[in-house]
Order: structure tokens, then C-alpha cells, then sequence
């Protein structure tokens, strides 16, 4: 159960080898972590961004004051976005509109992953009628564009909390997931260890959750990073296009605004349409490298390479 073999692009795959005894697994985890100087900026980048979004609005105001003497006013040591359309404070709103960012990506990522490694695993464990099904349904929802699909469903459903629009993202981004876990599981259900679990009959749900499974910690591990970027980029297009409601605070509404209040108009406004923006790329970028040096620590081979 210690080793992988990926098909396709993927590389084989084995646990991390224990380095030094008395070593905790965290302190060798970060010591991995810190080989890759991108990987580890990366990691703490997207700690800082966790941390400061999720602890800095409780050092907020509630209701963000508004003056309309600094309406667009330029950005300053004391405020360093400057001020939006009704003179609220830019650097507030981006601290105030990441949780939402953070939270609809975390949560769509977790759902669509579960969802594909469940089904995949099964439609490719259990095969035959299942896998048929399984493979039916995916390809009807791969043959969907998502961005109409939710064009649609934001015209006949009010979307309105973040959670709501997460099970939506999370429900739609799973198929190209699923088929890499089945491809995989396929792969894996020829192993002798396996053919072996099979004869102990130790079980379907044993076989898959604690034979399977944990071999494809990587590769789930990669995909779960990558589905929570896709949900961050389509959570900010849906408030970009406007077809999500302005309700709350969240980098998307801030760029919808900036956009449909003509921010681009004035001079002093710089700071209030690159802050949401700069704050997406950033958050990207950190869990992209962040993603990398994940892949090379459960993935010795990359590590070689």
C-alpha cells in the first residue's frame, strides 16, 4: 500500500520516507516544505491570507462609514487601496471580502472532490452496470458549459450566501476529476495487493477507502488545490458578469463595482480596482506554488528530478 502508479501524465507515487527517527511527521513535513523557496513563500502566503481574512474583520467596523469627500480618493500610508465610490475605505473591504473567497473556494473544491473520488472510484472499482451509469451521467455533465449552466440557474434561483453558490460550484466541477480517479483506481485494482484484499473478502468499502484511496493522497491532494482555484476564478466571474447578487462583501462585487461605477474614470481610483484583483492573483498564485511542493514531498520521484 506504500506505492502508486499513475497513468497518463502522472508520475508513480509512494508514501514519504522518513527521514531521521525522533523527527516529527509536522517538523519533517515543513522541512520538506522549506526545500522549495517558492513552494514555502507560496505556503506562508496563503497562511498570512487565511489568517488575515478570517481573524482581521473582527478589528472591522461592521458597517463601513462612508464619506462622500473621499469618494475615489487616492490611496495614502493611512490607507493604502484609497477609497471607493461612496468613500469607504478599500483595504477594509478586500480584509472583509476574502472570507467569502476563501470560504465558496474551500468548500466547492471539497465537494466536487468528494463527489469524483467516490463515484470514481466505485464506477471503476465495482464496474460493469455502475460503471456505466456513472460513466453516462459524467459525460452528460461534461457536454454542459458551466458558465451558461449557471447563467440559467442564477436567472430561476436566488443565490444568496456563499455557501449556496459553493454546492452549486462544487456540484458542476466534478466530472473532470472523476475520470482521472477512475482511470486511476483502474490502474490500481490490478495490483496484487489488491487481488489479495480481494480474496481475504475484506470487503468493497475497506478495499477502496483503506487499500485504494490513501495511495492517491497526492493526486487528490493536487486536484482538491486545483478545484479551489477554478471555484475562486468562476465565484469572481459570476459577480464580475453580474449574474450572482450584490449582497455582501467579496473581491467579486468589489470588481463589478469598480467596473459598473465607472472607477476606471478617475485618477484616484487605481488602488480600488487592483485591490480585489491584486488580492485574487495573489491567493492564486500562493496556492499554485503552494500546490508544487505539495506534489514533490508526497511524490519522491519529482523530488529526484
Amino acid at each position: 500500500m506504500t506505492q502508486i502508479v499513475d497513468t497518463g501524465t502522472m508520475q508513480p507515487a509512494q508514501a514519504p520516507a522518513p527521514e531521521g527517527q525522533g523527527t516529527g511527521a509536522f517538523r519533517t513535513f515543513v522541512r520538506q516544505l522549506m526545500r522549495s523557496k517558492t513552494g514555502f513563500l507560496g505556503f506562508c502566503v496563503f497562511a498570512l491570507m487565511v489568517l488575515i481574512c478570517l481573524i482581521g474583520p473582527m478589528f472591522t467596523p461592521n458597517d463601513l462609514p462612508t464619506n462622500t469627500n473621499l469618494i475615489y480618493g487616492p490611496a495614502s500610508w493611512s490607507h493604502p487601496f484609497g477609497f471607493d465610490s461612496e468613500g469607504r475605505d478599500v483595504l477594509i473591504q478586500v480584509i472583509d471580502g476574502g472570507r467569502a473567497v476563501i470560504l465558496v473556494g474551500f468548500l466547492a473544491a471539497l465537494i466536487s472532490t468528494v463527489i469524483a473520488v467516490v463515484f470514481g472510484a466505485l464506477a471503476a472499482y465495482l464496474g460493469g452496470r455502475v460503471d456505466s451509469i456513472i460513466v453516462t451521467a459524467t459525460d452528460i455533465v461534461l457536454t454542459v458549459p458551466s458558465i451558461i449552466l449557471l447563467a440559467v440557474l442564477a436567472a430561476f434561483y436566488r443565490v444568496g450566501d456563499s455557501i449556496t453558490l459553493a454546492v452549486i460550484l462544487g456540484v458542476l466541477g466534478w466530472p473532470g476529476l472523476l475520470r482521472a480517479v477512475r482511470a486511476q483506481v483502474f490502474s490500481l485494482k490490478q495490483r496484487e495487493y489488491i487481488e489479495a484484499a480481494r480474496l481475504l473478502d475484506l470487503g468493497t468499502g475497506r478495499i477502496v477507502i483503506r487499500e485504494i484511496l490513501p495511495n492517491m493522497a497526492s493526486f487528490i491532494l493536487m486536484n482538491f488545490v486545483i478545484g479551489m482555484t477554478n471555484a475562486i476564478y468562476a465565484m469572481a466571474g459570476l459577480y464580475l458578469l453580474g449574474l450572482a447578487p450584490m449582497q455582501g462583501d467579496n473581491w467579486g462585487i468589489m470588481i463589478n463595482f469598480a467596473w459598473t461605477r465607472g472607477a476606471i474614470f478617475f485618477d484616484g481610483s487605481l488602488g480600488y480596482i487592483l485591490g480585489p484583483v491584486l488580492s485574487i492573483c495573489i491567493l492564486q498564485l500562493s496556492l499554485v506554488t503552494m500546490a508544487r511542493s505539495f506534489e514533490e514531498i508526497l511524490n519522491p520521484r519529482l523530488r529526484h528530478n
